[in-house]
């Protein structure tokens, strides 16, 4: 067990010191938005070029469950479906290969939003 939480451990704080690095050192420029944008393009960067994916072996949710991981899977969805189908595929397969995660995220956003009365 331990073999793979410390992996995942590590490399998914070490992405997100990234991030705070990113939004400390770039004051007041680089905001969480910039972050989240920089993170999805750099997973997909990395996963087209065949980088992320033994990242992903190694360290398992630590680094598919951020958001570059997100970008990893839109990535790979994408060149999946363009062998399956063509060019199409490319717009298609990132969604497709996503969408449990979208669908999740909605949900339990949804589920929390009705069940939580916010101050305010």
């Amino acid at each position: 067990m331990f073999e793979q939480v410390i992996p995942a451990f590590i490399v998914g704080g070490l992405i997100c010191v990234v991030g705070q690095l990113l939004m400390d050192l770039t004051k007041p420029s680089f905001t969480p938005a910039h972050v989240l944008v920089t993170f999805v393009t750099g997973g997909a960067i990395l996963g087209g070029l065949g980088v992320y994916e033994p990242l992903v072996k190694f360290a398992g949710a630590g680094a598919s469950v951020p958001l570059s991981g997100f970008g990893y899977t839109l990535a790979k969805g994408a060149m999946e479906a363009v062998g399956e189908r063509g060019l199409l595929g490319a717009f298609s397969g990132g969604v497709e290969a996503a969408a449990v995660g979208i669908a999740a995220a909605v949900f339990f956003g949804y589920l929390v939003s009705i069940t939580f009365n916010p101050k305010g």
